[in-house]
């Protein structure tokens, strides 16, 4: 059975983040930059990406029992806006979803972005220390500008994109191999947690709504029970 709402938001979602890597390619074309290159395998790389999912994850988590109203409002704006969308979606397209998102990201912001300020700033100093920074800091500050929901999300979300930019040299290779294993566990889990937070915010099943429609009718039949001076026991 085809699903219209999961069909379109998957479509939107796969233009998007896909749409990303063709960005990333296209700066990378025209500033000659070799994005692809950077994607060097190595049991390193994907060691610390996957490891490095894991403390982002634990701050999401813990956030889920801190009550701080910037906080409390993002929680609120994606439970409403996103919540709903991804509890539609089949597990393979959580997965897709997730892997898109780390991947497309990460090749644009840290394989061209990241690296093009870099390039930038090394022109303005002679010293190396200081393009490097330039590049990871700058280039977060756009990447937290294009996720403004809300200014904390932005501020966050900016704090994550240095997060992953750092993973870079991590491994001393410069592949971006960790950046998009991080990025993308992480947004899988992120995902998962969400899926979890909208079906507990809705009734479930059509036993709860009968049981619910059923408590409403009995306090009904109380209060009119009441109003006529006989009350049931």
């Amino acid at each position: 059975m085809i699903e219209p709402g999961r069909v379109r938001f998957m479509s939107l979602a796969v233009l998007f983040e896909g749409g990303l890597v063709f960005v990333a390619l296209g700066l990378g074309w025209l500033f000659r930059i070799d994005v692809l290159g950077g994607l060097r395998p190595g049991a390193a790389a994907a060691v610390a990406g996957l490891v490095a999912a894991v403390p982002p994850f634990v701050l999401l988590l813990a956030t889920e029992r801190i009550r701080f109203g910037p906080l409390e409002r993002i929680k609120e704006l994606v439970l409403e806006t996103l919540g709903p969308s991804l509890a539609a979606c089949k597990w393979y397209d959580v997965v897709l979803l997730a892997t898109l998102a780390g991947f497309g990201e990460e090749l644009l912001f840290r394989g061209v972005v990241q690296v093009l300020i870099e390039r930038w700033a090394a022109g303005w100093t002679t010293s190396g220390d200081w393009s490097w920074a330039a590049g990871l800091i700058l280039s977060n500050v756009i990447f937290g500008l294009l996720h403004f929901i809300t200014p904390t999300y932005a501020v966050l979300a900016g704090l994550m994109g240095v997060y992953f930019g750092l993973l870079l040299n991590v491994t001393g290779s410069h592949s971006l191999l960790a950046p998009i294993l991080a990025h993308g566990l992480y947004d899988y889990l992120a995902f998962l947690v969400l899926i979890r937070a909208t079906a507990s915010s809705r009734p479930v099943g059509p036993d709860r709504h009968a049981s619910a429609g059923a408590a409403s009718n009995q306090t009904d039949e109380r209060r009119s029970a009441i109003d006529e001076g006989n009350p049931k026991p």
